[in-house]
């Protein structure tokens, strides 16, 4: 039964999930739209033909990264990007990875920000890779 002045329990745990689930919306279509605008996505193939003129970033954790990871790429795990940027030349195109795509876009942001101008990514992520990989012994 309602009373005035009163507010139902289940009336405000519906309001929060709707807000969560607003929000989780919103943050898929913003990167979905970010992603179309940047432009930076690469099919398996052009990512291998063009890797070795680029500069590769697996964005992965190192745990992942030793696991096994894609020939000549550098580990620079996505939370130390900011802190490691200088490890990346401007002048040369730097090819990103993740697990799938939602990292390496928001990296693409994040560079793109300081002046990075040739920024890709691989377009379904590692999880998909079939070209050449290494593991650490």
């Amino acid at each position: 039964m309602f009373v005035i002045g009163t507010i139902n329990p289940m009336f405000v745990v519906n309001i929060i999930l709707i807000a969560i689930l607003l929000w989780i919306i919103g943050v898929w279509v913003y990167y979905k739209i970010q992603r179309k605008r940047l432009g930076g996505e690469l099919t398996e193939k052009a990512f291998e033909e063009n890797m070795r003129k680029a500069q590769i970033v697996d964005l992965r954790e190192r745990k992942d990264f030793d696991a096994g990871h894609i020939l000549g790429a550098r580990s620079i795990p996505y939370p130390m990007l900011k802190q490691n940027m200088g490890e990346l030349r401007m002048d040369l195109p730097v090819y990103l990875y993740d697990t799938g795509i939602t990292l390496s876009v928001r990296a693409a942001l994040k560079l793109r920000k300081v002046g990075f101008t040739n920024v890709k990514w691989l377009q379904k992520g590692f999880n998909n890779w079939t070209g050449k990989t290494k593991r650490k012994k």
